[in-house]
């Protein structure tokens, strides 16, 4: 059974930072491109980060400079560090995973930056 469960999310205030994680299993975790995603109230799901199996990383324009996601194979875990937070990121924060046509989700952490 495939679980990907998040924590870390909370309330911080502007300017200040969190860190997230995501506890993967069931899967063969080297060889997944993980990633964060995150969804706002009233708008889409929207990529944030990615590392691939290899290590590579892309971000979301509007995140660049402030995130950086990583990942620990050999406890198969993918942290997002997430600094200088705004009340634009405010939304709720999925982990996932991909490989070929398999995609899963985790259930989401809030993550409220206020102003």
């Amino acid at each position: 059974q495939v679980q990907l469960v998040e924590s870390g999310g909370g309330l911080v205030q502007a300017g200040g930072s969190l860190r997230l994680s995501c506890a993967a299993s069931g899967i063969i975790f080297s060889i997944y491109d993980m990633g964060w995603f995150r969804q706002a109230p009233g708008k889409q799901r929207e990529l944030v980060a990615r590392i691939t199996s290899g290590g590579s990383t892309n971000y979301a324009d509007s995140v660049k400079g402030r995130f950086t996601i990583s990942r620990d194979y050999a406890k198969k875990m993918v942290y997002l560090q997430m600094n200088s937070l705004k009340p634009e990121d405010t939304a709720v924060y999925y982990c996932n995973g991909e490989l070929n046509k398999y995609r899963y989700w985790g259930q989401g952490t809030q993550v409220t930056v206020s102003s």
